[in-house]
């Protein structure tokens, strides 16, 4: 999809659009703040080359992934910045040549540069207290019986393969699966800077229209899943949790169908009675490990609840009412033609297929853009 803010430098001449770019990516660079990336990148770089780090493997982990984004983001921009110096020259070359090729050939750069230094742009607006961090991804199937739990699976794929798509780590924590087809629920992590930030308009019911495949009449079948978005807690997170509060049940692990994956009672769920919020894992081979992620998990929810809850607050004082934003969320229609449209943004497409197969990032970005211009950020 095309920027707000670039959408009419397709309207100007190539020097414009050059000078349009230069200035749009010149704020960019502005609250990056590279020489603050530099430093930070360079503090990185002298803890991962201390041996003592890898005694910690999850803070080695969070240290290699941190100076890998912030290597990535400097890269970009500095490499983006100096494409843009170089298709100056290249206009310059097919006007004094009178080539149409080299004209051909930097207007199709220009094309790609403006849709790049958009998405940079884009990456700029993730500026909220949780958005650095990476993202915990609940889904639930709801009304539509075994419909939805298959639509429930089919979302776990499109997150899934999102995520493969831009080279995220994935991490499954437990699937609950349907009798018949399909899931009840799953959880799992991305691992990746600003996943939250990046994922969290993605929250709330997504609604689906198709032929059922499960009904040998052919009926039209509309079915509903709920997706949940959480930052992962770090050590400095501090949420009251008080074990008496908390009921924790063991259970055997299992696949599809009921098929025994594990032998002995090792998986751990666990509700906190005042909230009702529930997280399992069944994923570890031992039921303390299980147990240690699901507390972790516990942790994200109830840390997010109350986040949500203050920001309730605050829109209440403001006379807004963003607080239920993620509620209503997206429309997927399979039949009688083919759409995908959401239901805040207006964002649609009609390659339903390549959605569903993870292609969302136009999606993504136009939640980003709503999330911030609805809560107090404005329109950068």
């Amino acid at each position: 999809m095309r920027h707000p803010r670039l959408e009419h430098v397709a309207d100007l001449d190539p020097a414009d659009k050059i000078k349009e770019l230069s200035s749009t990516l010149a704020s960019v660079e502005a609250v990056v703040d590279l020489d603050a990336k530099q430093r930070e990148i360079e503090e990185l770089r002298e803890q991962a080359a201390d041996p003592e780090l890898w005694n910690d493997p999850d803070q080695a982990q969070q240290v290699t992934r941190r100076l890998a984004h912030l290597e990535s983001t400097v890269s970009k921009v500095g490499t983006i910045r100096r494409r843009l110096d170089d298709l100056s020259v290249l206009y310059e070359l097919a006007a004094s040549e009178d080539d149409p090729d080299t004209r051909a050939e930097a207007d199709n750069e220009l094309e790609t540069l403006r849709s790049d230094v958009g998405d940079l742009e884009i990456r700029t607006l993730l500026s909220g207290p949780y958005d650095e961090r990476e993202a915990l991804v609940s889904i639930n199937s709801q009304a539509g019986g075994i419909d939805a739990a298959d639509w429930a699976q089919m979302l776990q794929r499109m997150y899934l393969r999102w995520a493969e798509r831009h080279g995220y780590p994935t991490q499954i924590y437990e699937t609950s699966y349907a009798e018949e087809a399909g899931i009840k629920s799953t959880s799992f992590v991305v691992k990746a800077p600003f996943a939250y930030g990046t994922l969290r308009g993605e929250h709330g019911t997504h609604r689906l229209v198709r032929i059922s495949p499960f009904d040998n009449q052919n009926r039209r079948q509309t079915s509903f899943a709920g997706v949940d978005v959480v930052p992962v807690v770090e050590q400095s997170d501090h949420i009251e949790i008080d074990e008496n509060e908390l009921r924790i049940d063991v259970y055997r692990s299992s696949g599809p169908g009921g098929q025994s994956v594990n032998t002995t009672d090792s998986a751990v769920r666990i509700t906190h009675l005042p909230t009702g919020v529930v997280t399992t894992c069944q994923n570890e081979k031992s039921q303390i490990q299980n147990k240690a992620t699901a507390m972790g998990m516990m942790q994200a929810k109830l840390l997010e609840r109350k986040r949500r809850e203050e920001q309730a607050e605050i829109d209440e004082l403001r006379g807004e009412t963003f607080s239920s934003w993620g509620t209503q969320m997206r429309n997927y229609v399979l039949h009688p033609y083919q759409s995908v449209k959401d239901v805040r943004t207006g964002a649609e497409s009609g390659n339903t297929q390549g959605v569903l197969d993870g292609e969302i990032d136009s999606f993504v970005d136009a939640e980003i853009r709503w999330l911030r211009s609805h809560e107090g950020g404005g329109e950068s």
